[in-house]
Order: C-alpha cells, then structure tokens, then sequence
C-alpha cells in the first residue's frame, strides 16, 4: 500500500498492486475483426501458426478473452479468417503486378517490373507472405487447396501474358508456352522464399539482375 496527500492536511491510504486493466474501447464489429486478426498476425509471425493461441491473441490485441470469443468463437474459426485475408490480399497484389495489356509496351521490361513488385510486397510484409509461400503444418487442409486454386489461375494469366509477350517481342516461336509458363512461375516463387528465408542476404534490388537473367534464355527469333 501506498499513503498519498491529497491536499493540505488530508492523505489518503492507498492499496497496492497492478493498476486494474482498463476495458478495450468499444469498437464496431468489422473494425474489431480487423483489430483481432492484425493481433493474431503478429502473433504468428512472432510464435508461428501452429503455436497460435485465443489467450496470446486475445493479450497480443490488450482485449478480454471474451471480447475475442465474441467474434472467433474458436481458435480454427480466428486461423481460417486470418489466412483467407492474407490471401486475399496477396493474391490482390500479385494481380496488380501484372500488367493488364503489353501492346505498346517493351514485353521484357514489363516482365522484370511485374516479378520486382511482387519482391518488394513480399519484403514489405514477411508475416503475409510466409503464409502464402511457406504454409506450415498449423495450416487447415482447405487453406491449401484454396492456395493451389490461387496458384493455377495465376499461373493461367501469367501463361497468357507469356504468350502475348513473345508474340510482340519476337520469340522464341514454336516454344511450349505452357511450360516456360510453369518454369518461370516457379522461378519467381523461388526468388520469393529467398527474401523471406533471409531478407538481407537477398534483398530485391539485388535480385533484379537475376530476373533480368531469366530472359536472356527467351532469345528473339526461331528456337
């Protein structure tokens, strides 16, 4: 305990310990659900997926478990939200990236700028991306599907903006597009977990000459 002045003549006794936790202010539904899954983000960026907890969340967010069960009402529910939004997200940025038509355009330049703003989305937010690119054991089997769905319809634009760019830069002709589609996607995955595995080492100004690289091996003219 603790004994205070409260003015001249007048103290009061006070009763030690930690000052009582104030309640979270209240917030609406979709703005708390945010709030909650950005808390469950660094939670797993910092503990991993499958160390992910309602009561580490529900600390790492400064709410009582309570005000989290009230939107999660289990641990799979606030997991399974989380990693539909970074998905989401990701896949929205990987999109975005890609050119929407390359007439009039240098093919090749557009290539490197699309792969370099997909490294610097993913240097900008390891938490997101190693959910994406480096999903763990914690991750529920539907996840993993819903990745490989996302994973073939980009390939499929990719492989079409592919086609499109060899046409217009020249060539190679008669080259299976499908597979230097598949060969290149995987390529950039690659340069991706290179960023998340040790972004100083492989940050993604020092991978440009690589992407760069790649083209060298798509000559113009007949294959």
């Amino acid at each position: 305990m603790s004994v205070q002045r409260k003015s001249v003549g007048v103290w009061r006794i006070a009763a030690g310990g930690e000052a009582r936790r104030r309640n979270a202010p209240r917030l609406p539904p979709e703005q708390r659900r945010e709030q909650l899954l950005d808390a469950a983000l660094r939670v797993v960026a910092r503990d991993g997926l499958a160390r992910l907890t309602m009561q580490a969340v529900a600390q790492e967010a400064g709410v009582a478990k309570p005000v989290l069960y009230a939107m999660y009402s289990t641990a799979p529910e606030l997991v399974a939200a989380l990693l539909h939004r970074e998905h989401a997200a990701g896949v929205a940025q990987v999109f975005a990236a890609m050119p929407k038509d390359l007439r009039g355009t240098d093919p090749d330049a557009e290539f490197v700028e699309a792969v370099m703003a997909f490294l610097d989305s993913v240097a900008a937010d390891p938490p997101r991306w190693r959910l994406i690119l480096l999903p763990s054991d914690g991750a529920p089997v539907g996840y993993r599907a819903l990745l490989g769905a996302a994973r073939d319809e980009m390939l499929c634009r990719g492989t079409e903006l592919l086609a499109d760019g060899l046409r217009l830069r020249g060539g190679p002709v008669d080259v299976d597009v499908e597979l230097v589609g598949h060969m290149m996607f995987g390529f950039v995955e690659t340069l991706g977990r290179m960023v998340l595995s040790d972004a100083h080492r492989f940050p993604p100004a020092r991978l440009r000459p690589v992407v760069r690289s790649l083209l060298r091996t798509l000559p113009t003219g007949p294959a």
